[in-house]
Order: structure tokens, then C-alpha cells, then sequence
């Protein structure tokens, strides 16, 4: 991997060495190259950094399947997971909506078919640099929303603000966590003092421990001066340690030793030194799953939390999701000085119906997408539905509303009715789908047959009793002939 010091820094994480040969050939003017051929050097690397890069192209099909997208989407995932403000443009050799609309719902800004033009490839890339966050909607908490659940989350900020102890805040990926810290510092009387994050997810396991706690001159190979590390220059600020759930087991009771009297030493020193900075930490994790399963310990785990707070994912907002769809379209249409997009009443009502798996970071990514090609026009449901991500809208669990889900599948009832006319049996159709369901489940188990009842929420022997059930009476498949 390489990366001149030079202009903004894109990723680009393909196992094709002549496409990354390509891309490095018509970008390197305008960016400062780092290349990764899988999704582990492409953590490795990012982890390395001081700074995350501007912007990465992630190919969906990455080894060790390449002709998956599998490897793809779970980098998008953990990319954003460590550099939540990186902007994910997709590459991949499959023209497939639905692997676009999920690599969208993930987080990334864009996807693009291969052979990918260099030229408005890197138009696009340049058009994203420009794209910087809206200003906030209010001076004391950047938070927009007024249900019920927004209004909690505002008052409990309010609450603990300027309380000595932690603060533990939860929420999915993509919900606003960071927001509620920086809430939460702003609200304080250390508003002047400083705020630091450390992202846990981002640096490797080796250096969390001189990054947290500094360490002094030739404590490890390439440590050539003393340094002080976040806890050191956080002061009597506050230190937000996002992901927390990533912090390796070892270094936990270090932890909890500054969380108990503030002591800590730095890598290679025994000298005694003292934190008064205030801790938050955020985990789309949940921690007391962690504790029970041993990745956690749980007098950590107790003192984190003092408090708790929610940040609520976007499908349980209800009309929020209007305010914002208005707030970042606004602030765009501002930036780049073009007139806003509208909604008409049915992509309105679709857009109150899906449940944004991926929570504020997808419904700003889509609305940039719709002020780019819907520029002082009307979307209708139709183009509306373009953006979004299939898996929520049938009835993927825990992404779709109850109501998309029902609508869903009330409106492909509807159309295999009318195709079926007198023909439709209720019974062999619920049969098929649970033959799929079944199957589905034993391919993704490669076999295992207690893992494939895992995945269905059933017992092993349940599932035993439904195959056989399914022999009696679904008729066997048949291979397809060809004339």
C-alpha cells in the first residue's frame, strides 16, 4: 500500500490490479492514492492513519468469494464504522439495483458500474469533496426532530450534561451517537475546554493503549520522542471513546482504573499521572450481550453507565423524517445554490413508510443524491423508490417498519393474485415459501443442520419434522429443459 502526502487522500480497495493501475493513473493529479487489494488490508491501513481519507472506492466483489458482494458490504460497514465521515463510492462489475440500493442503505454516497469513465469518475469524487455538513438547526443541541423520542433524547442531554460521571450512549449505526456527545460537551461548563474522540474501531488493537494514555520515547519500535496521549491532552475537557465495544479485552481494567481515580501511566513510564477529563463513550453494540458473552467486563460495563442514552433510530421518528428531509435538502440547495427538489404526495407518503436501515447517514446520502439529478424538480415515488434499499422494503428484520413491511407484502400478494386468477392454492404457496426459507438456511449453514435451524429461530429437530413434512407433500423440483 502506498500514499503520497499530497491532496486529499482516496482509498481505493480492488482486488483487479490493472483497474487499481487505471484508477491510479487518471486520479493521482487530483488525490493522494492508497490501494488495498481485500477488506482486511484495507482496515489494516485505514487504522495506521492519523487521519481517515476523504473518500474510498470500495469494489463490491472483493476476495475471498470475488463474484459476491458479501466481503464488499461488510466494508462498507466497518469503514464507516471507524471514520463515520468517509465518503463510499461503489465500484462493481454487477449493473444489480439491489446490490446498489444495499451498498446505499449501508452508507456508501454512490454507485457506479463498471467499466467505470475515469473522467466523470473523478467529476464525481471532486463533487463529493465539496459536499460539506449543514450547518445545525440549533445553537445549543444540532439535534432536528420533535417526536416524542427526540424530545426524551433532548432532555436527558439537558439532565446530564454537566454531571462528573460517564455517560454511555447507544444507538445503531448511523443514528446520531457523535451528535449526542457533542450535545453533551457543548451543554457543559467544559464547553471551552476540549473535546477529543477517540475512535477505538479505528486504530489497531497494538497502539489503542499508547493512543489513550501517551507513551514515552523508545517504548516500542518507532516511538523516537515522548507523547501524550488523549486522555493527556483531552485536560479537564471531555473525551468521547466511540465504539467502545471494540476496546480490546487486556486494555480494559486500564481503563477502569482511570474511570475509578483517574490514575494512569504512559506506555514505558512508571510515573503516576492524572485525568480529570469526563468520559462519554457510544457503542452500536449491545454491551450487557458483550459482558454475558465474555468480551466485556462488566464492572467496565457498570461504570460507563451511569447514565444511559438512547439515540433512537430513525424508523421509530415518525414525521422527524420529513424535518430532516427538509433540513438537509435546504442546506444543500444553499451550498450549491440550485433550487430544491420536491416530493409529491405518493413519494411522500413512501418516504414516511421506509424505515432507513442505515438511519440519518443513509437519508442524508440519499437526499444528496436527489439534489444531484432532481434539481428543481418533483420526484415521484417511482424515482423515489430507486434509492432505497429492497432488503428493508421486504421486510428484512429489525430494518423495515411494521407498515412498509405489510405494504410490501400486501402489493406482491396482490400482483401473484391477479396473475394466478382461479389457479392460486393459499397452501402450496406458503409451502413453497417455507421450502426456500429452509433451503436458504441450510446453504448459508453450508449444511449444518443446527446452524440452519439457528438461522430460522427453530429447533433442529422442528426443522427435521418440516422437511419431511415438505417431501410428503411439495412434489419434487424439477430441472428446467431447454428446447
Amino acid at each position: 500500500m502506498d500514499a503520497t502526502a499530497a491532496a486529499p487522500t482516496l482509498l481505493i480497495v480492488d482486488d483487479d490490479p490493472l483497474i487499481v493501475e487505471t484508477l491510479d493513473y487518471f486520479l493521482r493529479e487530483d488525490f493522494a492514492i492508497a490501494t488495498a487489494s481485500d477488506r482486511t488490508s484495507a482496515l489494516g491501513w485505514l487504522r495506521e492513519q492519523a487521519m481517515p481519507p476523504a473518500l474510498a472506492l470500495v469494489d463490491l466483489g472483493l476476495p475471498p468469494i470475488p463474484h459476491r458482494p458479501d466481503e464488499g458490504f461488510a466494508l462498507i460497514r466497518e469503514l464507516l464504522a471507524a471514520a463515520p465521515q468517509l465518503r463510499i463510492v461503489v465500484l462493481s462489475g454487477q449493473n444489480d439495483e439491489a446490490h446498489a440500493r444495499h451498498a446505499r442503505a449501508l452508507g456508501a454516497v454512490e454507485f457506479v458500474a463498471k467499466p467505470a469513465n475515469p473522467d466523470r469518475l473523478r467529476l464525481l469524487l471532486l463533487q463529493l469533496l465539496e459536499i460539506s455538513p449543514p450547518p445545525a438547526a440549533d445553537e445549543d443541541l444540532p439535534l432536528i426532530g420533535q417526536s416524542p423520542p427526540m424530545q426524551k433524547l433532548r432532555l436527558q442531554l439537558r439532565q446530564y450534561a454537566d454531571s462528573p460521571f460517564p455517560v454511555l450512549i447507544e444507538g445503531e449505526s448511523g443514528s446520531g451517537k457523535e451528535l449526542a456527545a457533542a450535545a453533551l460537551h457543548k451543554l457543559s461548563a467544559r464547553r471551552a475546554e476540549p473535546y477529543l474522540t477517540l475512535n477505538c474501531a479505528a486504530i489497531a488493537p497494538t497502539l489503542v493503549e499508547a493512543a489513550l494514555f501517551g507513551h514515552a520515547k523508545g517504548a516500542f519500535t518507532g516511538a523516537a520522542s515522548s507523547r501524550p496521549g488523549f486522555f493527556e491532552e483531552a485536560g479537564a475537557g471531555t473525551l468521547l471513546l466511540d465504539e467502545i465495544g471494540e476496546l480490546p479485552l487486556e486494555l480494559q481494567p486500564k481503563l477502569l482504573r482511570v474511570l475509578e481515580n483517574g490514575e494512569y501511566q504512559r506506555v514505558g513510564e512508571t510515573q503516576r499521572r492524572y485525568s480529570r477529563a469526563r468520559i462519554l463513550a457510544a457503542t452500536n453494540r449491545d454491551l450487557k450481550q458483550e459482558v454475558r458473552a465474555g468480551r466485556f467486563r462488566a464492572d467496565l460495563y457498570h461504570r460507563l453507565s451511569v447514565f444511559s442514552i438512547t439515540v433512537p433510530p430513525l424508523r421509530e421518528l415518525g414525521e422527524d423524517r420529513l424535518l430532516l428531509l427538509e433540513h438537509f435538502r435546504a442546506a444543500l440547495a444553499a451550498q450549491f445554490s440550485q433550487p430544491p427538489f420536491r416530493l409529491d404526495a405518493a413519494a411522500e407518503k413512501l418516504w414516511l413508510a421506509y424505515a432507513f436501515p442505515g438511519n440519518v447517514r443513509e437519508l442524508r446520502n440519499i437526499v444528496i443524491r436527489l439534489a444531484a439529478r432532481y434539481a428543481g424538480r418533483t420526484v415521484t415515488a417511482a424515482e423515489l423508490a430507486e434509492e432505497f434499499d429492497p432488503a428493508s422494503e421486504s421486510g428484512n428484520p429489525g430494518a423495515a417498519s411494521p407498515l412498509a413491511e405489510r405494504e410490501a407484502l400486501i402489493e406482491r400478494a396482490s400482483r401473484e393474485l391477479a396473475a394466478a386468477g382461479d389457479r392460486f392454492d393459499l397452501n402450496a404457496t406458503l409451502l413453497r415459501w417455507e421450502d426456500a426459507y429452509i433451503e436458504a438456511a441450510r446453504r448459508q449453514a453450508n449444511g449444518n443442520m443446527s446452524q440452519a435451524a439457528r438461522l430460522l429461530g427453530i429447533s433442529r429437530s422442528t426443522l427435521y419434522n418440516r422437511i419431511e413434512a415438505l417431501a410428503r407433500e411439495l412434489p419434487p423440483p424439477r430441472p428446467s429443459m431447454s428446447a
